[in-house]
C-alpha cells in the first residue's frame, strides 16, 4: 500500500511524463511544418520546364532536331519537260499547303547555322526550302507562292548563268535564268536568302561539279575552287550587295578538300545531295555536309512527304 508521500511523487511523475510527450509532439509538428514547404519546393524544381517560345522540345532536351531540307530546281509550266529537276507551280503549291497544314515553319539555312553555332533557336517543326541553279521562274512563280503561304527559302545561284542572261533578247520562265538585278529583287523580298552554286563549275566534264579531279594536287584544287567562288562572291556583292554564307555543291559532288576553302571564304554551311533528314545538334561541324531531298516531279505531294517522314 502506497503512502500519501508515494502518491504525491507518482502524481508528479505522471504529469511530467505527459508534459514531455506533449512537448515532443509539438516539436515534431513544428519540424514537419518547416520541412514540408522545402520538400514541395524541391518537387516544383523537378518539374520539366517548357523551352522558350518557338524553341523545339527536342532542343530543350538536348537531343538532335530533325530538319528536312527540300531541294527544288525549276518551278514552271512546261509540257515539254519531264525531269527530276522540274516541278509545276501547282505541285509546288501543294507542297507548301501540306507543310503549312502539318505545322512546319520554313527557315533559312543561316538560321540552321545560327542554331548549330549556339546563337539561336528553331521553331517546333523546322523545314528548309532550297532552290538550285538560278531560274527566272523563282521570281515569277515561286516568290508569289512563298508570300501566299508565309514561307521562305534559300536560293543558290550560278554566276555564269546570271552574267549570260543579261545579254538574252528573249526570255521565258520556262528556260531563262535570273539576272543580277532580279537576284537583288528576289533577296529584297525578305522571302529569299541567296546562296552560292559556284561561278562556273556547274558541269560534268573533266571536273565533276566542283569536285577535286583524280590526281589533282591539293594546292591546285584549292586555288581553282577559291578563284571560282571568289568571283561569284565579288559579283554578288558588287551587283546585289549580297555576301552569301551558304554553298550548294553542284550535283552533290563533294571533296573533303573543299571544306577549308569554303570556311576561309566565309561560308557557314554547305548543302549536299545526300537524301536524308538532318539531325541537327549544337555543333558547327555538321553544317558542311547537310543532306537534302530532291523534289522530283514524278511524286505526288503526299508520297514525297511520306517518303521522308514529313
Amino acid at each position: 500500500m502506497m503512502t500519501e508521500e508515494g502518491d504525491f511523487f507518482m502524481f508528479i511523475h505522471i504529469r511530467l511524463k505527459t508534459a514531455v510527450s506533449l512537448l515532443c509532439a509539438g516539436v515534431l509538428v513544428l519540424l514537419t511544418a518547416v520541412s514540408l514547404p522545402a520538400a514541395l519546393r524541391g518537387k516544383a524544381d523537378e518539374t520539366p520546364r517548357r523551352p522558350a517560345d518557338g524553341a523545339s522540345e527536342q532542343a530543350a532536351e538536348g537531343t538532335p532536331v530533325d530538319v528536312p531540307i527540300l531541294m527544288y530546281h525549276s518551278v514552271c509550266v512546261n509540257d515539254r519537260v519531264r525531269s527530276d529537276y522540274y516541278i509545276t507551280p501547282e505541285k509546288f503549291e501543294g507542297d507548301l499547303q501540306y507543310l503549312k497544314h502539318n505545322g512546319y515553319t520554313a527557315v533559312f539555312i543561316s538560321e540552321l547555322a545560327d542554331y548549330a553555332e549556339g546563337k539561336g533557336e528553331l521553331p517546333e517543326k523546322p523545314v528548309a526550302l532550297t532552290f538550285d541553279d538560278g531560274y527566272y521562274n523563282w521570281l515569277t512563280d515561286v516568290l508569289p507562292l512563298l508570300e501566299r503561304y508565309d514561307m521562305k527559302g534559300t536560293f543558290n545561284v550560278v554566276g555564269a548563268y546570271a552574267e549570260k542572261e543579261a545579254q538574252a533578247e528573249v526570255r521565258s520562265p520556262a528556260y531563262s535564268y535570273l539576272t543580277w538585278e532580279e537576284i537583288k529583287t528576289l533577296a529584297e523580298s525578305g522571302r529569299a536568302e541567296i546562296g552560292s552554286h559556284t561561278w562556273d563549275m556547274h558541269e560534268l566534264g573533266a571536273r565533276r561539279g566542283c569536285k577535286k579531279m583524280k590526281g589533282e594536287a591539293a594546292g591546285h584544287y584549292a586555288e581553282a575552287l577559291t578563284e571560282d567562288l571568289s568571283r561569284l562572291q565579288t559579283a554578288l556583292k558588287e551587283n546585289c550587295d549580297i555576301s552569301p554564307a551558304t554553298f550548294a555543291y553542284p550535283y552533290g559532288e563533294i571533296s573533303k578538300e573543299s571544306v577549308p576553302v569554303l570556311q576561309k571564304l566565309g561560308f557557314r554551311a554547305a548543302l549536299t545531295c545526300d537524301e536524308r533528314v538532318n539531325k541537327l545538334v549544337r555543333d558547327p561541324s555538321v553544317l558542311f555536309s547537310l543532306g537534302r531531298v530532291n523534289r522530283a516531279s514524278r511524286w505526288s505531294t503526299e508520297a514525297f512527304m511520306g517518303k521522308y517522314g514529313l
